[in-house]
């Protein structure tokens, strides 16, 4: 019953945390001409004050679990570099569900470093699924030289690779006992400490709907972030991750009523239903397996 509950409370969480994260990406658009690094160093410092000020209210400690620093600064840096290729795409492409389908290829590559490096097991039929969600992501990435998006959409694929490998330290920390809120603190500190030089030596002016934006950046990013490391503390990502592709869906909702009616083309739309078939295709056969297992042992 624990095992059950705590995978109810990882589906929970994702969910929120995707539909936080598609609100940061429909801010992130909002805020315009703004440099990328400024929206990152934006998006983390609202962060690092609600992980603060969550920490300091629970009277949490402020110091890593032991064992978790080497992981904690493997996770930030493969974290930012995610996020600082999720918001250039972002910002870059005419549409915003394109950005967020390539950060969803994430949960793909939790489960190939999940199978390296914390040996949490992995079948050949889920190495197709991959390949195919990979094919895919091609027709959402276009890479063809006649493609004016091509650069955006590679830091958009690559951005999701990173945050795969991230959030692959998340679940391993998790597993030796870290708290998640720390974690939260930990990476939103660090990317306000690395992007700071961007702001001290090249600071744009922003108007006021700006500020705003780029302050519900932060307030959702952080909401998103939460959820995130908490649904991943509840549960591997083998039970949950197919539910963090109702981000998607959130960024296409909000891109067409938010965002000028903005819509995918034909071709990117056939790369989400590959992708996401791949995904719940993927659920249905872990979940076949697990009760396979549970039924025999």
């Amino acid at each position: 019953m624990k095992k059950t509950n705590n995978t109810a409370k990882g589906i929970m969480c994702i969910l929120f945390s995707a539909l936080s994260f598609s609100g940061m990406s429909i801010f992130i658009n909002m805020s315009g001409d703004v440099p990328v690094m400024q929206k990152v160093f934006f998006r983390n410092l609202v962060a690092l004050f609600i992980a603060t000020f969550t920490l300091a209210k629970s009277k949490q400690s402020f110091k890593p679990h032991k064992g978790c620093i080497k992981y904690h600064l493997l996770r930030s840096s493969l974290g930012l570099s995610g996020m600082i290729g999720n918001f250039y795409a972002t910002t870059k492409m005419s549409s915003t569900s394109d950005a967020a389908m390539l950060n969803k290829m994430s949960p793909f590559f939790t489960l190939i470093f999940s199978y390296i490096f914390l040996k949490e097991k992995f079948k050949p039929k889920q190495a197709l699924a991959i390949a195919i969600a990979f094919a895919g992501s091609l027709f959402v990435i276009k890479p063809t030289l006649s493609n004016v998006e091509l650069l955006p959409s590679i830091a958009g694929f690559l951005g999701g690779v990173g945050a795969g490998a991230a959030y692959t330290c998340v679940r391993h920390m998790a597993n030796k006992g870290e708290n998640g809120t720390f974690t939260v603190f930990f990476f939103s500190l660090f990317s306000v400490i690395c992007t700071a030089p961007f702001l001290i030596f090249g600071f744009t002016p922003m108007t006021t709907k700006q500020w705003i934006c780029l302050i519900l950046v932060g307030v959702c990013a952080a909401g998103g972030q939460f959820g995130i490391t908490s649904a991943y503390t509840f549960a591997p990502s083998s039970k949950i991750s197919v539910y963090d592709y109702s981000n998607v869906i959130f960024t296409a909702i909000g891109g067409y009523f938010l965002l000028n009616h903005q819509l995918p083309d034909l071709w990117s739309v056939l790369g989400y239903i590959i992708i996401c078939s791949m995904a719940i295709w993927m659920f249905i056969y872990n979940k076949r397996e697990e009760d396979l297992k549970n039924a025999n042992s």
